[in-house]
């Protein structure tokens, strides 16, 4: 009777993980061998790892990136120059905490957009905040803010953001607007990007 109230509070303190574990632990008859403070931890790590699971989903679903990507699949089989050194190093997110930019480039069609988006589901992974633009769609979204007032909310927005994915460039001849657009972006996130 007592567990079914410490149940019901666990889950209206929004402790959904804890309630789950403590759920399993009541029907597995072997968990009495543990002392209280092992059972304990046990459903305070489900909790732990539940929230960092829904952290990193928000993440994902907010970087809105264009292809499932993961570095850990990528075939170097394929004739297309990549340095699984190389990589694998940058999969360790140092570029990251040195504020330092990516460019990938390559003809059409070698996966520069996968590896984006991999390396941007990698940082995800660790914690960053990733947001997934083609070039010509951010520069819409830009002009479309300038012309009903949401310029410098949009330009914060994208500014708080840790990694900003931007594909496709060079599809198109930027105007001059479009180009100080860019400086401005550029501006901001350095600017925002601690010593």
């Amino acid at each position: 009777m007592l567990t079914h109230i410490t149940l019901d509070k666990l889950k209206e303190l929004k402790l959904l993980c804890m309630a789950k574990g403590l759920e399993e632990q009541m029907q597995m008859p072997e968990i009495h061998e543990l002392d209280f403070y092992e059972r304990l931890g046990l459903i305070v790590d489900r909790e732990m790892v539940g929230r960092q699971n829904r952290r990193l989903k928000t993440r994902l679903r907010h970087a809105k990136l264009r292809q499932p990507a993961c570095l850990e699949d990528i075939d170097y089989r394929q004739p297309r120059g990549l340095d699984k050194f190389l990589l694998a190093s940058q999969a360790l997110c140092q570029w990251l905490t040195g504020h330092r930019n990516i460019f990938i480039v390559g003809p059409t069609g070698v996966g520069k957009t996968y590896l984006a988006c991999a390396l941007a589901q990698k940082a995800c992974r660790e914690g960053y905040t990733v947001l997934y633009r083609r070039l010509p769609r951010l520069l819409m979204e830009i002009a479309i803010a300038r012309g009903d007032g949401s310029y410098h909310k949009l330009m914060e927005n994208l500014a708080k953001t840790d990694i900003l994915v931007i594909d496709d460039w060079g599809m198109a001849e930027l105007t001059g607007e479009q180009k100080k657009t860019l400086w401005s972006l550029w501006r901001i996130a350095t600017d925002s990007a601690p010593p």
